[in-house]
């Protein structure tokens, strides 16, 4: 639509009112092909862990029980 203050505007042909569209007849999607699901293997961890995931816990005697290092006695 033109703009009535702006003067630089032209008139091109071909840019009139346009005719109402019809829609088009929509056909329903093919059906999907359906792929065969993998076979899930549970892998082996380096360590051995318990039954909640967690490494097992294993005495070390250069650690003390929170995990900290154990100072020789001079």
């Amino acid at each position: 639509m033109r703009d009535k203050k702006d003067n630089a505007t032209l008139d091109l042909p071909g840019f009139g009112h346009a005719e109402p569209m019809e829609p088009e007849a929509k056909r329903p999607p093919p059906p999907r092909a359906r792929r065969a699901a993998l076979k899930q293997v549970q892998m082996e961890l380096l360590e051995p862990t318990d039954t909640t995931g967690l490494p097992l816990w294993v005495k070390d005697p250069g650690l003390d029980l929170t995990g900290l290092p154990v100072w020789a006695k001079d």
